[in-house]
This record gives structure tokens, sequence and C-alpha cells, in this order.
């Protein structure tokens, strides 16, 4: 459930009500890579009120597994936090660890840093892995190019990501009570950006994310993108600006 309780131009004041505790939105979300907050108890992020945090597909993945995440009941028992959660699909390391990969159209071929062993990250992994980890909301897996990148691969990525939205679709098994989100792809190029908005606003997921940018791009260029997909995005759902920590974008893009 989300629900606008107040708005200027684009900024938007609203409630998201997911399974484990409502978000009161705009927020900024803290980052539990591997199922926590570094440096902080979860006592401490409760008193600060934090709603939601961030676990990662791929890492938790690999430590301490799928196994053992679902043999205690999920991420939320793990790590005994019960407020929100959100998982990235495990996307996002297709740059971070750019020289460790391989993509493909089944998937991305991760080798470890930790033990050299080999994943195949396909859409039906992620989702695999994601409902094991019970999280409030997931990522569809998106082939993730940095944003400084050009030319053809730009828009490969970008039709390759809304195919594996489709396969994210058919293999999430908990639609009930874990929320897919779409992410908008396409670089720095306006036509790439329309294209995927309107296949992904067809597909009519609980929200929506823009990905594919805070890569090394001009801010100009970060927040005309930003714009251009706020622009079309559903008003009545939830959007995600991804991997945004500086305090000035945060200001800018919300508004």
């Amino acid at each position: 459930q989300f629900e606008v309780s107040a708005a200027w131009k684009k900024a938007r004041v609203a409630r998201l009500t997911l399974p484990h505790h409502h978000v009161d939105t705009p927020v900024f979300m803290p980052v539990g890579t591997q199922g926590t907050v570094k440096g902080m108890t979860n006592l401490e992020l409760e008193e600060l009120d934090i709603q939601i945090l961030l676990g990662n597909t791929y890492h938790l993945g690999h430590r301490p597994g799928p196994d053992v995440i679902d043999h205690v009941g999920g991420l939320h028992r793990f790590m005994a936090w019960n407020r929100n959660l959100l998982t990235d699909s495990g996307g996002f390391q297709m740059v971070s660890l750019s020289k460790l990969m391989e993509v493909s159209e089944e998937g991305v071929r991760f080798e470890s840093p930790h033990d050299g062993s080999l994943m195949m990250m396909s859409p039906e992994h992620s989702m695999k892995i994601q409902n094991t980890i019970g999280a409030d909301i997931m990522m569809a897996l998106d082939d993730v190019v940095s944003s400084t990148v050009t030319g053809t691969r730009v828009e490969e990525a970008m039709h390759r990501s809304i195919r594996w939205l489709d396969r994210c679709i058919r293999a999430h098994a908990r639609p009930d009570c874990q929320n897919l989100f779409a992410i908008i792809q396409g670089g720095l190029v306006p036509e790439l950006r329309d294209y995927c908005l309107t296949e992904m606003i067809r597909r009519d997921t609980p929200g929506f994310a823009i990905g594919g940018l805070s890569g090394g791009e001009s801010k100009d260029e970060f927040w005309r993108i930003v714009h251009q997909c706020t622009d079309r995005l559903p008003a009545d759902k939830p959007r995600y600006l991804m991997g945004v920590g500086y305090a000035e974008d945060l200001v800018v893009c919300v508004a």
C-alpha cells in the first residue's frame, strides 16, 4: 500500500506499508550488505527510526548462503531485524566485480572474490535467493553497465533488462508478501530510457527503480535522466533511486 499525503511539484510525502513495517518517504536507506549495518547495532538503528535496510543478494548468496538463511527462517530472523528489508538483485556486481564476471542471455557468471567458486546469477536464481531471504522489496535482475559506457552495449543491456524482468516475474514464488520492483535502464540516452520506461510500466510491478546512474557521469547528466524518468513513472507507486548517497543529490532528486 502506497499513500501520498502531500506533494509539491514532483516532491511527495508518502507512506509505503510493507509486510514488516511502514516506510515514510522520502527516505534514505542504509546499506546492510551482508545482513548488518557496519558499526551499528539493530537497537541503534531502531532508535534512529530506520524503517528499511538494504541487503545484497549476491553477497548473501555466497555467505552465509541461501541454505543457512532458509534454515533459520529468512534474513529477518537471521539478523534479528523486525522492520523492512530490500534486496538488490545482484546486477550491480556486474560493475563492481566487472573483472570477475561474464554476462550472457542466461545470466551473469561470477567468480567469487572469496574462494574462486563460480555462480550463475540468472533471473531465476536471483529470485530464488531473494525469496529465501524474504525481503519486503525485491529487485529484478538487470543487465547493468557503467553510466559512462556508450554505444551498442547500452542498448543491448536495456533490452536484456526487460527480458530478464519477464523471467523474474515468472520465477517469483511469493508475490503475495514480497514486492518485485522493475529497474529502468538505458544509460544516458533519453530515447533508450523512454523505451525502457514504456516497457517496464507496462509490466505493472508494485514499484519502480531508476538504475544505471551514479557511476561517474556529470551531475547535470544524472539529474536530467532522473527528471526524465520521474516525469513518466506512475504517480501512485513508489520510486527507488539507486546508488544515491550525496546529500545534494537527495534533495535535488526528491524535488
